[in-house]
């Protein structure tokens, strides 16, 4: 009964962002037009849930410093990682689709995996603590994978791809959750170090990809409606902290 609470939990998680996301770009208003609110709303939610959600939750675990260091890390992981992605799709050819596409679906995967886990260490404990922390994920969960959409389409995926890629990553939740299920001995050393992995990679697509992106922009009455995108996604994560 714990499993299948688990994955109907995880699944249906992961559910709600698919159909926001399809819903998204099925709309009757052309997505290009308003990719650039996408990209700030994400870059709030990415920001947000670094800074509020899982670097305290990692630092409450396992202290400041193995929290921080591997934070640094991290960044700097995903810095090496651009650049070989960079070289792989990019060299000698002309690069389509930007690398800061293929990085946040790399760290999406790593926190929908996370989630999956942590629904899953929360059922193990109570049905109705399962039940709360699905609904804080779930707050956060949909803002966030329709900013990850915008990222995609603003990064060059056609429609169809970036639809395709939300549902694989979103698949790592189910994962994660019967991972939480199954290895609970395991997975509660490691999944510490993973709130930090994570956080590293939000921070880094956040500020060297999406901000970078959002100030070329000139004209004054599209940066204040990004600056207020952004806002909203920071709001947003933190009013999920009194969910929590």
């Amino acid at each position: 009964m714990t499993l299948f609470l688990i994955l109907l939990a995880t699944g249906g998680v992961s559910a709600l962002s698919l159909v926001s996301a399809w819903l998204l770009l099925n709309a009757r208003v052309p997505v290009h037009k308003y990719t650039y609110w996408l990209v700030s709303l994400a870059a709030g939610t990415l920001m947000g849930a670094a800074f509020w959600h899982l670097l305290p939750e990692a630092i409450e675990t396992i202290d400041v410093m193995p929290a921080m260091t591997t934070l640094v890390l991290s960044f700097t992981a995903f810095f090496i990682i651009e650049k070989v992605l960079h070289w792989q799709h990019c060299h000698d050819t002309e690069c389509h689709e930007h690398v800061y596409g293929h990085l946040n679906l790399i760290g999406d995967a790593i926190h929908n995996f996370l989630d999956g886990v942590t629904i899953a260490a929360a059922f193990v404990v109570s049905p109705a603590l399962g039940l709360s922390t699905t609904l804080a994920i779930a707050l956060h969960e949909v803002p966030q994978e329709l900013g990850d959409l915008g990222v995609l389409l603003h990064a060059g995926f056609s429609k169809q791809r970036a639809l395709l890629a939300n549902v694989l990553v979103a698949l790592t939740a189910i994962v994660g959750g019967i991972v939480g299920w199954g290895f609970s001995a395991w997975a509660e050393p490691v999944v510490p170090y993973l709130l930090p992995v994570a956080a590293g990679s939000f921070l880094y697509i956040a500020s060297s990809d999406l901000i970078p992106e959002l100030r070329e922009e000139g004209r004054l009455k599209h940066v204040a409606l990004a600056l207020g995108w952004f806002g909203i996604g920071l709001l947003i994560m933190y009013l999920a902290l009194f969910t929590e």
